[in-house]
């Protein structure tokens, strides 16, 4: 009987742990990358406002080119959906929509994360302009998680593992752009 309350007790420590924990972490992250593009904004924006040229530069869109599609609307326009089912782990499922475009200037896109973990996202990618010929590309993702798993904030860099992640993604899509 004495191992079982060990066992009990350490079971119920590691509980109260990981919600002191999680009662002290953040609630929620934000990441952001920028790129210098040699290309003119409208160019630029014209391309990144369509939610299937990111099959072109995301690397997260790139990770499994054999997951299943669904498209519902028209890309580039508010509402349109792309939705994705992957027998990656890594990829998983979810969808993404088009919830505003600030022609020229701006796409705000909500991620929705389905598998391996439930989550939301709001991301946007914004143009603007620093020469005629020169734009810088801003690609920023913001999220939160639920008590208790953003426990798993003080011992993940999102910043860094994410961040890695757009770094490689702006730079595919400065090269896509750029052979234009």
């Amino acid at each position: 009987m004495d191992t079982l309350t060990t066992i009990a007790g350490i079971f119920a420590g590691i509980i109260v742990i990981v919600l002191l924990l999680a009662a002290i972490a953040p609630k929620a992250y934000a990441i952001q990358r920028s790129i210098i593009i040699n290309k003119p904004r409208r160019q630029v924006f014209d391309y990144v406002k369509y939610l299937r040229n990111q099959d072109h530069y995301s690397k997260w869109v790139m990770m499994d080119p054999n997951k299943r599609m669904a498209y519902t609307g028209t890309d580039g326009t508010e509402g349109y959906n792309a939705a994705w089912d992957s027998d990656m782990k890594q990829a998983g499922k979810g969808n993404q929509t088009i919830e505003k475009i600030v022609d020229g200037e701006r796409v705000d896109i909500r991620v929705v994360f389905i598998k391996p973990f439930a989550g939301v996202a709001d991301t946007y990618i914004a143009t603007q302009s620093v020469t005629e010929n020169t734009t810088s590309v801003k690609w920023a993702f913001a999220s939160k998680m639920p008590f208790p798993m953003n426990a798993m904030l003080l011992f993940v860099n999102m910043e860094k593992m994410l961040g890695r992640d757009l770094e490689e993604s702006m730079n595919n899509l400065k090269q896509v752009l750029e052979k234009q």
